[in-house]
């Protein structure tokens, strides 16, 4: 049986701040120029119950995709990536969340992209303070597990993903 200790101050029902949760993509243009996004429009709650089953769910409007040029977001925004007229939201869908080492925790669950749904484990460190916790967590995908697979000249399909989510219990 796992050790819950870690996760028995965080026993109730959370729900996502989206004014101050940061959700960031990171990947290279051309195996070379750094590329960082985020998304503005989220939502999200978690449930962690006395036994320290922690469910969840994180909604993001791909729509919501900012990089800085509005032109990649354009095209970002197309069927050659997250075809949001089709698929408007990601979600993220947290089945279980155990103590792992150095005081993290391992988050497992499965993220809905493009129709499809993968699995997904996340890293996560998580700071309570009162009624507030943030959670911050990193992963690693490969978008064309999901289907994305448009690169220009070989770019890179690999992603950085780092989700810096605040809560409110209660």
């Amino acid at each position: 049986m796992a050790d819950t200790s870690v996760l028995a101050g965080y026993v109730g029902t959370w729900k996502l701040d989206a004014a101050a949760t940061t959700v960031e993509l990171r990947t290279k243009a051309m195996w070379l120029l750094p590329v960082k996004g985020s998304f503005k429009a989220v939502e999200g709650s978690w449930v962690t119950d006395a036994a320290g089953t922690t469910t969840g769910t994180l909604v993001i409007d791909a729509s919501s995709v900012d990089t800085g040029m509005a032109k990649r977001d354009a095209h970002l925004r197309t069927d050659d990536f997250f075809d949001v007229a089709k698929y408007p939201t990601f979600v993220y869908t947290v089945t279980g969340a155990t103590p792992a080492a150095d005081g993290k925790i391992a988050v497992t669950g499965t993220m809905a992209i493009h129709g499809q749904t993968h699995p997904l484990d996340i890293v996560a460190t998580a700071v309570q303070s009162g009624a507030r916790a943030t959670v911050t967590g990193v992963a690693d995908l490969d978008r064309s597990k999901w289907g994305i697979t448009w690169t220009k000249m070989g770019a890179n399909v690999h992603n950085h993903l780092v989700v810096t989510a605040v809560f409110n219990k209660g």
